[in-house]
């Protein structure tokens, strides 16, 4: 817990238009891996368009390490299919938990992210104050695949007893 800074809590929302895999749709999971944690979502069945709404959460001791999210389409007797990946980065969502914002109206906007060549975000993404909290929402844009998207949410969760931002 030495180095450990606080936990970092995924929602994997849903998957927009994700590639067949199977003869006419696909049974897709998403995971997600940040340095030697791995985490996954459950499977959706014959679902092209699946709405997960799960949490996952990674510990967070290097905010500088990105994190990669790849879709993968559930065989029963072969091995599992890739159907696109992205990554993204924390850093301006760290910063923005970092300004210690107690006390802002609800829905303001900390900041905002612009798709670039550098990021596989699909749509500006912002930064807000939400219900007492600094949230961020993603739309990704996979890459190595003819189509699809990841919506995700991300929220900061203080440790007791760890480094702290």
């Amino acid at each position: 817990m030495d180095n450990l800074l606080g936990l970092l809590r995924i929602r994997v929302k849903r998957g927009i238009n994700l590639a067949v895999r199977d003869v006419r749709s696909s049974d897709p999971y998403v995971v997600i891996k940040m340095g030697k944690q791995k985490l996954k979502t459950r499977v959706i069945r014959k679902d092209v368009n699946p709405e997960w709404n799960e949490d996952l959460t990674l510990s967070v001791s290097d905010p500088g390490r990105p994190i990669s999210l790849t879709v993968f389409d559930h065989d029963t007797f072969s091995k599992d299919d890739k159907m696109g990946e992205a990554q993204f980065d924390i850093e301006p969502f760290i910063e923005a938990v970092r300004m210690k914002l107690e006390g802002l109206p609800d829905g303001t906007v900390i900041t905002k992210i612009q798709p670039s060549r550098n990021n596989c975000l699909s749509e500006e993404s912002t930064v807000v104050w939400k219900d007492g909290r600094v949230v961020q929402d993603m739309c990704l844009r996979l890459k190595n695949v003819e189509c699809g998207e990841v919506e995700i949410q991300l929220q900061w969760i203080e440790l007791p007893g760890s480094k702290g931002l």
